[in-house]
């Protein structure tokens, strides 16, 4: 979750470095100290600026949290058919899975780490999961799914378990993710 831009303000240089670093290196392993050194802020305006360390783990996953999902998630006015689109998004998780630097979802890792779901970044990860949940089903009835929300969850447990597979393994996916996502498809669409 590395971001290209340099933050202006001490808040959003606070917000992207948080989100860079929770990523690469997780939540309770990032210390406040490494953070505010990041960010090239003190310890005294982070904590002015967030009542705790645990309201800016939520609030950089909420700023910058859409930018990842963005990457993620083909254009929908592009010119694939809905199963593309859906098959799109498990490829790019493939290419991705086989990059040294890949850390699996940020959301995903977010919610494992904390092992609190009423937690606010929890409920900030599960709402950015649920976006992709909602492209699944979107596409799925567009494709013409009997049941799109069933199949939208199930295209969600390959994409996490993928995901987190991929991570274990510290090894790319070479192409099951597609392949495990484009059996569910022909299950519930048929073959195109």
């Amino acid at each position: 979750m590395t971001s290209t831009t340099d933050p202006a303000t001490p808040r959003d240089r606070l917000l992207h470095a948080a989100a860079d670093l929770f990523h690469r290196e997780g939540i309770t392993a990032t210390g406040v100290e490494r953070l505010c050194q990041a960010a090239g802020v003190s310890k005294r305006t982070m904590y002015q600026l967030f009542e705790t360390k645990d309201a800016l783990v939520a609030e950089s996953l909420a700023a910058c949290g859409p930018a990842v999902v963005a990457v993620h998630l083909p254009d929908e006015t592009s010119g694939l058919a809905p199963r593309e689109r859906i098959l799109a998004v498990f490829a790019h998780l493939d290419e991705l899975s086989g990059s040294s630097e890949y850390r699996g979802c940020p959301f995903l890792n977010t919610a494992v780490e904390l092992r609190d779901p009423q937690h606010p970044a929890s409920v900030v990860a599960r709402n950015h999961k649920q976006r992709l949940t909602d492209f699944f089903a979107r596409q799925a009835r567009l494709a013409g799914a009997a049941d799109p929300e069933t199949l939208a969850r199930q295209l969600t447990i390959v994409y996490d378990g993928s995901a987190s597979r991929a991570v274990t393994q510290g090894a790319g996916l070479d192409g099951l993710a597609t392949l495990t996502a484009s059996a569910l498809l022909d299950a519930q669409l048929g073959t195109t």
